[in-house]
């Protein structure tokens, strides 16, 4: 597979020949594992200490026999456990604690911290990177992806990237066109009730850019990725817009 190549004001250049890796069979099945796998892999497992809510001085067995010590005989109280807050003489003030339904009470159900990772084979892995990588080169999925943005220029390669952001911004006009404004990431503010919910905030995942090792250009509102760093969450769902570099290519070449 061939791309067009461009130098670093944005101008063609000629094409240069892609790694095989962009050739590959999609398999979005186990892109799809792939990604679940690592997204369970990174989340952050919590729970509560082992004993919140069970640290009073409440007895578990409440009784309410006649004449006994502590009683609850005649006070029209449940049974649930409770500690004494003050005692005048055989007189107690007594606060239910320790079950779910009282402040200060355990919780129910509460998430128990035990990791239990989804498993996934080393084969499976290179296979579902591979697809993810060749889907950045496919229009299909490109087009899919990307309902708004027409006539989808992919693959992408460029000579080497420019120091300056506004360099970086006028290369990627010249190359993408009017679509290069959706390529830029930005976040706003949602609208109604749902910014109180966790999700105030929505933002486009924007152009994602491939370089190498050595390359240690950095713009803001855009992914950068040497080859190395390059994993599924980056380019999940399939069909992101990718800007790889001549030096990229060449290490994605070396390491099939």
């Amino acid at each position: 597979m061939k791309a067009e190549l461009y130098d670093k004001t944005g101008k063609q250049a000629g094409t240069i020949e892609m790694p095989a890796v962009f050739s590959a069979h999609i398999r979005e099945d186990i892109a799809q594992k792939y990604f679940e796998a690592c997204k369970m892999q990174n989340r952050f497992w919590y729970s509560p200490h082992p004993e919140a809510g069970r640290r009073h001085s409440a007895s578990g067995t409440i009784s309410h026999r006649r004449h006994e010590w502590k009683g609850h005989y005649g006070k029209g109280i449940s049974r649930v456990p409770r500690k004494a807050m003050w005692r005048r003489g055989t007189q107690f003030y007594w606060i239910a604690t320790e079950v779910s339904s009282t402040r200060g009470g355990r919780s129910v159900h509460a998430p128990s911290g035990i990791r239990s990772p989804i498993k996934i084979n080393k084969k499976e892995s290179l296979i579902a990177l591979n697809s993810a990588i060749a889907a950045t080169a496919n229009k299909a999925y490109l087009a899919k992806r990307y309902e708004n943005i027409s006539s989808i220029n992919a693959p992408v390669a460029v000579e080497s990237l420019p120091s300056k952001m506004k360099d970086f911004l006028s290369m990627i006009k010249s190359i993408f066109g009017d679509n290069a404004y959706s390529l830029v990431k930005t976040k706003a503010v949602r609208a109604g009730k749902v910014k109180n919910r966790g999700r105030r905030f929505k933002q486009n995942a924007g152009l994602l850019v491939v370089k190498a090792e050595n390359e240690k250009q950095s713009f803001k509102g855009i992914d950068m990725r040497s080859v190395n760093e390059l994993s599924i969450s980056d380019l999940y769902p399939l069909g992101r817009i990718t800007l790889y570099t001549a030096s990229a290519l060449k290490e994605m070449e070396a390491k099939k």
